[in-house]
């Protein structure tokens, strides 16, 4: 296995994802009404959830490429640099995506990690989530608030070691094997870091009923909302799913009285001018 588990965003490179994505849903408000045929299948064997007024809506976005993801730094506090050139642009596009559909304007709050390459890419994002007024102007955008319990899995003593470094001085890691196992001293396990992810989405998703909140994280928090918030065997006690995660994508929730309710993973849209590119 190689030193970087799948999931742990700073090894995965600025070609890493499965294509754009499936973003059904990623633009609709909280609480969508399901269409009136779906309305009168009975609830027990229904396969589109009804939706709710009162619902709240979390939108994952991950970062840009990072300066860690191109150079193979485990990017903790130490080792993250914060976006590349590509990584701005991609998140830039996302922006001016969002500003030309008004899908997020309005948004009820702003959060992202601690992490550079995360901050960066919620402060770009900000201006495109401020709906206008009756005269076409917009305030303020919102300042990210910055949560810990967002971050990419915590590297401890590994944080700002290349990979080569890494296995050098900390052998073989096999998540696969023992999701238990911590990746460094002082640094998280694959099984702990998804646990401390869901507890810190339930804990948005409690302080902001009814409201749409935009999040922006990593790779591997997308990948442990799935792991926690779909039915996935094992999945709070280390399954892996080892996805494509795009940069600047959008992976989209609704909460509605403790139920979550995936309507969109990895949207990236707005990147089809990019890989027409390439």
């Amino acid at each position: 296995m190689t030193p970087a588990p799948g999931g742990f965003d700073s090894l995965a490179g600025a070609g890493a994802g499965a294509g754009a994505g499936a973003g059904a849903g990623a633009g609709q408000r909280a609480g969508a009404a399901a269409s009136p045929s779906d309305a009168t299948v009975p609830a027990g064997i229904r396969t589109t959830g009804a939706g709710s007024s009162g619902a709240t809506r979390i939108v994952l976005v991950r970062h840009g490429e990072a300066v860690c993801n191109v150079t193979g730094v485990c990017g903790g506090v130490l080792g993250c640099t914060g976006l590349t050139d590509l990584g701005r642009r991609q998140v830039s596009l996302l922006r001016d995506r969002l500003v030309l559909t008004g899908e997020l304007a309005g948004a009820d709050a702003l959060y992202a990690s601690v992490l550079p390459r995360a901050v960066e890419t919620a402060e770009l994002l900000a201006p495109a989530l401020v709906a206008a007024d009756a005269d076409g102007d917009r305030a303020k955008p919102p300042r990210p608030v910055l949560d810990c319990g967002l971050c990419e899995l915590h590297p401890g003593e590994a944080d700002g070691l290349t990979w080569a470094q890494f296995s050098e001085r900390f052998g073989t890691l096999d998540w696969d094997a023992d999701p238990h196992q911590p990746i460094a001293p002082g640094g998280e396990s694959w099984a702990g870091f998804v646990n401390r992810v869901a507890g810190t989405l339930d804990d948005l998703a409690a302080g902001h009923p009814g409201q749409l909140v935009v999040v922006a994280c990593h790779a591997g928090v997308v990948e442990a909302s799935l792991l926690a918030k779909v039915p996935v065997a094992g999945g709070l006690d280390g399954a892996r799913l080892q996805l494509g995660t795009r940069h600047s994508s959008l992976t989209t929730w609704e909460v509605d009285e403790g139920h979550w309710r995936l309507l969109g993973y990895n949207d990236a849209s707005h990147m089809a001018v990019v890989d027409m590119a390439v």
